[in-house]
């Protein structure tokens, strides 16, 4: 069974969607991450919820 590895970020209100995109980019190309959940509350504010996969690795001695 697949096991992820999660980051949650909050964005504040006055986070443009130009910046939220960049942010999200970076963590994605650099990070490997990949977007698990996004919330945008009536106020402007964002959870974003991130996973990756945890690589277990089996010895083959």
């Amino acid at each position: 069974m697949l096991e992820y590895s999660y980051l949650d970020l909050y964005l504040p209100r006055g986070t443009s969607r130009e910046t939220a995109r960049q942010v999200l980019t970076e963590h994605a190309e650099y990070g490997h991450w990949e977007l698990d959940r996004l919330r945008l509350y009536p106020d402007g504010r964002r959870y974003v919820r991130l996973r990756r996969k945890i690589l277990r690795v089996a010895s083959t001695l």
